[in-house]
């Protein structure tokens, strides 16, 4: 669930700091965190990630602990995701799933190197769909819609 963290010189998470601990809060309490597992898995079909999930942490107090652990204090916690904190303190079921890609899968059946021979959607290196022409230009409409302003450096002239 955490990796310690070299350029920062602190514990982190490794993975998804939604994901819920295996041990639980009890766990947390008591292990190291580097040895903590969460609740995730991936299927893979000779090396090939076909798909990934996990089982979902649903309770506050074990998402309070686990962010603690990875230095986030709770007043962070409370800013970047009361919204989700609130609605847990209500009592959400556990929960969680899964994602299988079925792009991958047909890559593997079609026995093509690169995924890109069998996705429908190909992008360039700057994730743009050549077909689609997108993405479009966006309009100074939609900027001021979404109150969003563009501070881009300046074109340089040709000499």
């Amino acid at each position: 669930m955490y990796e310690f963290d070299e350029k920062a010189q602190r514990v982190d998470f490794s993975h998804n700091p939604f994901s819920m601990p295996q041990g639980g809060l009890e766990a947390l309490e008591k292990q190291d965190p580097l040895t903590i597992k969460a609740m995730q898995y991936d299927c893979v079909c000779n090396g090939y990630e076909l798909a990934s999930g996990g089982i979902r942490n649903h309770r506050p107090d074990i998402m309070e602990k686990a962010f603690a652990l990875a230095g986030y204090s709770k007043d962070v916690l409370e800013k970047k995701f009361g919204g989700m904190l609130n609605a847990f303190r209500y009592g959400p079921p556990p929960h969680g799933g899964l994602a299988f890609g079925l792009d991958r899968i047909v890559m593997l059946l079609a026995d093509e190197p690169n995924l890109r021979e069998v996705y429908a959607f190909v992008m360039n290196g700057q994730y743009e769909d050549q077909m689609m022409a997108a993405p479009s230009d966006i309009t100074p409409e939609q900027l001021r819609d979404l109150h969003i302003r563009l501070d881009l450096p300046k074109k340089i002239q040709a000499a």
